[in-house]
């Protein structure tokens, strides 16, 4: 499956869109993106002395899809934010792992807060369509925009290296 890591450097243009339009809904445009993570664990005599962590934001090409006759920038720039919520989720996810103790449950641990990550993300994607109309609200869309960036530089010694 193709990914594109988020990348700082990088913008969504709409050719990233791959998936094929749902003509049944009522969305001219679907980001489709998550986060992945990853940990491996060091033990000597059964005892974990310490552990490693991969976390990335992702979005998805196939599964994101736009009505070109139906789209605009305003509305590419709303997709572009769906994939920085992620980020900004990842972001805090690496940093919630630095607070992280040793223990002999951390497996239990990293699945509880990659669990407690992912409802965020959702949680705050949502309230982002609903505060922004899915974008037709022009100032709860740049309100979402403002806070989005002023978050991301707040953790941005997490970010993504991609």
């Amino acid at each position: 499956m193709e990914e594109l890591e988020w990348n700082a450097n990088y913008k969504l243009a709409w050719h990233d869109f791959k998936g094929q339009p749902n003509p049944e809904a009522a969305a001219v445009a679907v980001t489709a993106s998550g986060i992945t993570f990853s940990y491996s664990l060091q033990r000597r005599n059964k005892k974990i002395e310490g552990f490693k962590t991969v976390i990335k934001a992702f979005f998805y090409p196939e599964h994101s899809w736009y009505k070109a006759e139906k789209v605009n920038t305003h509305v590419l720039g709303h997709e572009q934010l769906h994939f920085d919520i992620t980020e900004l989720h990842a972001r805090l996810f690496r940093q919630r792992i630095t607070k992280v103790v040793l223990s002999d449950s951390l497996a239990q641990i990293f699945q509880e807060m990659h669990a407690a990550i992912d409802r965020e993300l959702a949680d705050m994607q949502h309230n982002y369509d609903s505060e922004s109309a899915y974008s037709i609200n022009v100032e709860g869309q740049k309100k979402w925009k403002d806070s989005i960036a002023i978050r991301l530089k707040a953790l941005d010694k997490f970010k993504s290296k991609g």
